[in-house]
């Protein structure tokens, strides 16, 4: 015997995708959905559900993404959606889904 590992094809998507939850929260102006998402396919990060509201004069989006290519660390990616939204007067959140789901399961 060789060793060789077979793993199916829905394992390798499995492996290579990390998904995440991307929240947005600030006062409603011009160009916030379009900076933060340049910002994520700059490091090759892929939107795969997102949902965006004003709520009075504030902007409120909620992303599912897959940051399994990105070009760096997850927890650098978070660091500096953080560090871009406070520069913008925003709070910007990344954090992995399944962190997210721990978090919020009753």
């Amino acid at each position: 015997m060789t060793g060789a590992v077979f793993i199916e094809t829905e394992e390798i998507k499995e492996l290579s995708s990390m998904r995440a939850i991307v929240t947005v929260l600030g006062k409603d102006r011009v160009g916030i959905m379009s900076a933060v998402c340049a910002l994520l396919a700059q490091h090759n990060v892929n939107i795969l559900d997102i949902s965006q509201t004003i709520l009075q004069d504030y902007f409120t989006m909620v992303m599912l993404v897959d940051a399994g290519n990105c070009d760096m660390p997850f927890a650098d990616l978070a660091a500096l959606m953080e560090q871009e939204g406070k520069d913008r007067d925003l709070s910007i959140r990344a954090q992995r889904e399944d962190i997210f789901n721990a978090m919020h399961r009753i």
